[in-house]
């Protein structure tokens, strides 16, 4: 699925990133010579966001974006004409995946990591490869298709999550009459709407994707409602590494350009997976459909 415009902007990402490369060679990250010296990248990894980055029965890492990150170590061993690249994974949780890319302890983080203004103070990352969108699981004969359907409505949210946030000024603008209801975790906020204590959860849909693949019956539910807000997931990597970035975004453009993008996709959201090959049945959103046709690791905040 090649697009010329696609081509030339993604060409145009490595070529920015090369231009730097002489301005930042003083600059005391150099993962490439690291990698060079010790003829090994290190890959960080989640335990359990499925299906972008997890552990299988074995307790290897697998998932969407370990895929990609595989690739992008190919084009790595590739640049530096290495005849071997060891792999080396580090566990890593939503609290310290920043801190271990910031402090060079791994190289990549694959994983399901929004890129936004205030991580970008830390870290670099490159072309998102998905962007979340929150949206609502409903009941299929809840007759539920949009906010709008919601008025006088009881809807769970998960405590301490921003959806609150945003279903507040959702509350507010339509004057919908919402009575907001509070989960412990994800699967306590999806049992109450599978039990008929709630009407809607609202959450990144991938995750309702997710919750609803694991459901005793997933034909009960379905994903509904016009996006709240998106979050452009992507890979991590050190700031001011020009050289290494180049490598990482010229690859991250190659695959998006020569299509491996969507069977990568199919793989892990449309096809069964493991361990318990569930199929997670979720078709590529328009806004990351979109974001693919013109590949950039630019992303509004």
């Amino acid at each position: 699925m090649r697009n010329l415009k696609s081509v030339g902007t993604a060409v145009a990402i490595g070529l920015t990133g090369l231009s730097c490369v002489a301005a930042g060679a003083a600059n005391a990250a150099d993962t490439l010579a690291k990698i060079r010296d010790t003829r090994t990248i290190v890959i960080a990894h989640r335990d359990s966001s499925v299906p972008f980055s997890y552990l299988d029965d074995n307790k290897k890492p697998v998932g969407y974006a370990v895929d990609l990150c595989l690739k992008v170590a190919d084009a790595v061993k590739r640049e530096l004409k290495l005849p071997q690249l060891n792999i080396e994974y580090l566990p890593v949780t939503s609290s310290n995946r920043i801190p271990a890319i910031a402090e060079g302890k791994a190289d990549l983080e694959c994983g399901s990591t929004t890129n936004n203004a205030e991580r970008r103070k830390q870290v670099a990352f490159t072309i998102p490869h998905f962007v979340a969108a929150v949206r609502m699981v409903v009941r299929t004969d809840s007759g539920i298709k949009n906010w709008s359907d919601l008025r006088d409505k009881r809807v769970v949210t998960t405590k301490g999550t921003t959806t609150v946030k945003l279903l507040n000024e959702r509350d507010k603008v339509r004057s919908l009459s919402l009575k907001l209801l509070e989960g412990r975790d994800h699967a306590d906020s999806f049992a109450m709407v599978e039990k008929g204590q709630a009407e809607a959860f609202p959450m990144d849909d991938v995750l309702l994707f997710g919750l609803r693949a694991n459901a005793p019956t997933p034909a009960n539910f379905e994903i509904v409602g016009d996006t709240l807000s998106a979050e452009p997931y992507a890979i991590m990597l050190r700031k001011d590494d020009p050289a290494f970035k180049a490598i990482v975004d010229r690859e991250m453009g190659r695959i998006i350009n020569d299509g491996e993008i969507y069977k990568l996709y199919d793989k892990w959201f449309k096809s069964p997976i493991p361990p318990k090959q569930v199929n997670m049945n979720m078709p590529m959103g328009h806004l990351l459909r979109d974001m693919l046709r013109f590949p950039t690791d630019k992303v509004g905040d």
